[in-house]
């Protein structure tokens, strides 16, 4: 009965402790998740950098599968470099560290007021209007149960007569002491948790509470890290060839790093014992997080100067696949980047602007066509309309995703004002396409417009690209003074179809147009006006009509 009631308290440490790291996780990302954003538009080739990116958004989020993930999702959506992905993956590694150090404090008489944190921390969640508060309040939440569901582990193991004993009993035999059976051991706990840190926790607290030795546990947090990788191994099924190439990376670092050091626990496993038991003196829980420290950043430090051959190397197991020519695809999201809300609003973002983006050369193409009457753009216009439509669709499914996470207040906001500007550039696609239908129309029936008409359509449809330039820069920079530029952009478009619908009918009555052209000529300077309001929209999109700020 007393083992029963032994492990019921084990699974609910296991519980509070997990349920402790989320919530942490979640403070920790809501409050920087500005920080995240900015540590991830610095990725550059520079291997240092990336395993400071890779250690510090770890660090923060407290989870290195979690991290491993999200890159997955970055390479499969091509805005990633393999090399890349392999310098933060790696320090992905060293930022999941923390968890393993911060367990380690459970070995001090500190653990047990910092367990009442969690108290404070609810306080603030529950009473607490500002978004700032509320982070804080989650991390102190997190943290207090962290120690809360710690100690609930100890005590599972407390008593020599209960589960203790038998933990004690089982690792004091000598065929468990041996070291691939306890890598395995690790590695197979690691893959059904589906978190290392969840595992190294119990690790660390069995040590600390001297029910498991030293070097055994040693050997227990190498299988860990193997066993971590699953998460991104299975991230990657469906996804493209370097994203596969990503997780084998991942899989390969790990496996390498702990064959090395199986190796040098077998030869001189006293040697690392004695060296930890001088930095770390009776406390057994500090000592395992100190080895996984030196693990992950010794491997990190033999592997770093490798980048390049690793990723030969797993370009050479994993080959290409032939292309298929899809142009109908999402550049910068991908659902494996939606365990980081944060970096998924930065993405989606970078979505949305790659859609304008090609709204706008769609629009440039069929205005061309219709000054010029050369319809040679036809296939291209055809192509980023459905292009267009998959993206919109994409974005849209995207955003349904993201708002059912833990977002702040301000992403909150913008995740629902993005649903109308999407549909705003979808609408502006369907223009150009309307556009170019005009050149067809005019094209068969051999209508041209007057050169009047046509320096006129010219100076409109500047105007119109100039608004649609601003719109995109408020967008881009969240710049609310520039909305000002847009409006009155906007009521200068209104403006010239009034005078230019006036000098057409100047024109009819002189006889120097058309009756025909100037249906057409209505039609394109109506449409113009209906793209001018959509950029209107699209600008307005950073704050209500009504705020006066």
């Amino acid at each position: 009965m007393e083992i029963l009631y032994g492990v019921l308290l084990l699974l609910a440490g296991c519980g509070v402790f997990m349920t402790g790291m989320q919530l942490l996780s979640d403070g920790l990302e809501s409050s920087s998740g500005k920080g995240i954003r900015k540590m991830f538009n610095k990725i550059s080739d520079n291997r240092f950098a990336g395993v400071s990116v890779g250690a510090g958004v770890t660090a923060i989020i407290q989870s290195s599968s979690a991290t491993t993930v999200m890159v997955i999702g970055f390479v499969n959506a091509g805005v990633m470099t393999l090399i890349q992905a392999t310098a933060i993956i790696m320090g992905a590694n060293i930022g999941t560290t923390v968890t393993g150090l911060l367990v380690s404090f459970s070995a001090f008489k500190i653990g047990k007021f910092l367990s009442a944190l969690a108290l404070v921390g609810v306080f603030m969640m529950m009473f607490s209007k500002k978004d700032a508060a509320k982070s804080a309040g989650s991390v102190m939440t997190g943290l207090g149960m962290i120690f809360v569901g710690l100690d609930l582990m100890g005590s599972a193991f407390d008593t020599s007569g209960s589960l203790g004993g038998v933990f004690t009993e089982m690792f004091g035999n000598e065929a468990m002491r041996f070291p691939l059976l306890l890598i395995l051991l690790g590695t197979v706990l690691t893959a059904i948790v589906q978190s290392s840190s969840a595992v190294t926790g119990v690790i660390i607290t069995m040590a600390g509470v001297g029910i498991l030795p030293v070097l055994s546990a040693f050997y227990i947090v190498l299988g860990t890290n193997i066993g971590t990788c699953i998460t991104a191994i299975l991230a990657s099924v469906g996804a493209s060839t370097n994203a596969k190439r990503a997780a084998l990376i991942h899989l390969i670092f790990n496996i390498f790093g702990s064959v090395i050091f199986a190796v040098l626990l077998a030869l001189v496993g006293k040697f690392f014992v004695s060296t930890l038991q001088i930095l770390a003196p009776d406390i057994p829980a500090m000592q395992v997080a100190y080895f996984h420290i030196c693990f992950n950043v010794v491997t990190c430090a033999v592997l770093l100067p490798f980048v390049k051959q690793l990723t030969q190397l797993a370009t050479k197991i994993i080959k290409d696949k032939p292309d298929d020519g899809a142009v109908e695809k999402l550049y910068f999201i991908d659902d494996r980047i939606l365990h980081t809300p944060a970096i998924a609003v930065a993405q989606v973002l970078k979505e949305v602007e790659n859609m304008r983006l090609i709204a706008k050369n769609n629009l440039d193409r069929s205005i061309g066509a219709l000054l010029s009457g050369d319809l040679k753009d036809k296939d291209k216009i055809a192509r980023d309309e459905r292009r267009l439509n998959f993206i919109n669709k994409g974005i849209a499914g995207f955003l349904i995703k993201i708002s059912a996470l833990s977002l702040n207040m301000g992403d909150e906001k913008l995740v629902g004002s993005l649903h109308h500007v999407i549909s705003d550039i979808e609408r502006i696609g369907d223009h150009a396409e309307n556009f170019f239908e005009e050149a067809e129309t005019m094209k068969e029936r051999g209508v041209t417009f007057s050169s009047e008409a046509e320096a006129e359509l010219k100076a409109m449809y500047e105007t119109v690209s100039l608004a649609f330039e601003k719109s995109g820069d408020v967008f881009r920079y969240r710049d609310l003074k520039g909305i000002k530029d847009v409006d009155v952009l906007e009521a200068k478009v209104d403006a010239m179809k009034t005078e230019f619908q006036n000098n057409h009918i100047a024109r009819l009555n002189a006889g120097n147009c058309s009756v025909e052209s100037g249906s057409h000529f209505y039609a394109v300077i109506s449409e113009l006006e209906r793209v001018a309001d959509h950029l209107v929209n699209i600008a307005y999109s950073i704050r209500p009509r009504g705020d006066s700020g």
